[in-house]
């Protein structure tokens, strides 16, 4: 019988073998495609894409798959692979060494392993459900932090920030006003990894795909926090607004994002 280790393991070989493949490229000369007016793609990324989905279905050849850069027959197997071949495609089109491959795996839609590797730095961050989350085979947990005051968050602006009123400046001011500090560094499934790890101690985002949060969300989870929707009811990884925490400070940053709507 297959267990969640089993399939977090072929993950973790799949997020190795792009990150390897990530590294040499790195601050080389790309070819960059536009999938919107600041949204790029490079071969980079869908090199990584093929890379992790060739493996992937040489172990499991009746999974579905969904992921950002590809379009695939979708099976009838409960089980779907969900994946970002290089999250932060930005930052690494800039040589910026910033970015990471996320692959998480649902099985009837329930969120059961994921991997962020960062292969820049070599840290390894996984979780299978019921399992827990480790960074580099260190067990993770949330930060202590329990005001918003003391703590440093992590958000991002949607690629049509410029054009669109939904734009996430509003809130970014007002947490800017109420917290510790705020970094928008580009990459959101490392942030989310970083919450887990209590690095950082909240997130939030609107307009994220799947892709970039389902491996983050199950890792938080399992790291003792909390993920909802901006206004605070269960989220799935197909909603567009996410807010991530330690927990501790969830009511605060709902109550903050709350008072800028209502404003």
């Amino acid at each position: 019988m297959i267990t969640y280790n089993d399939y977090l393991r072929e993950a973790v070989h799949a997020a190795k073998i792009a990150g390897q493949y990530q590294k040499s490229r790195f601050a080389s000369t790309l070819d960059i495609e536009m999938k919107g007016d600041k949204n790029l793609v490079t071969e980079v990324d869908k090199e990584s894409e093929r890379l992790i989905v060739a493996h992937l279905l040489s172990c499991f050849p009746d999974h579905g798959i969904v992921a950002e850069e590809g379009d695939y027959l979708q099976s009838d197997s409960p089980c779907r692979w969900i994946i970002d071949p290089v999250d932060g495609t930005t930052n690494y089109a800039h040589a910026y060494p910033w970015f990471c491959s996320s692959i998480a795996l649902e099985v009837d839609g329930d969120l059961v392993a994921g991997v962020i590797y960062n292969p820049i730095y070599d840290e390894l961050f996984t979780a299978t459900k019921g399992g827990g989350a480790q960074l580099n085979a260190n067990r993770l947990s949330v930060s202590t932090r329990a005001t918003l005051n003391s703590s440093l968050l992590g958000t991002g602006f949607p690629y049509d920030c410029a054009t669109d009123p939904a734009n996430n400046f509003a809130n970014f001011i007002a947490f800017q006003k109420s917290a510790r500090g705020i970094r928008r560094a580009g990459a959101a499934a490392l942030d989310l990894a970083y919450v887990a790890a209590g690095r950082m101690d909240g997130f939030w985002e609107l307009k994220l795909k799947a892709w970039d949060v389902a491996a983050g969300v199950l890792m938080i989870r399992e790291a003792g926090g909390l993920v909802t929707t901006f206004d605070g009811s269960t989220y799935d990884i197909f909603n567009d607004r996410i807010v991530a925490s330690n927990g501790l400070i969830h009511a605060e940053m709902l109550d903050k994002l709350s008072s800028v709507i209502t404003e």
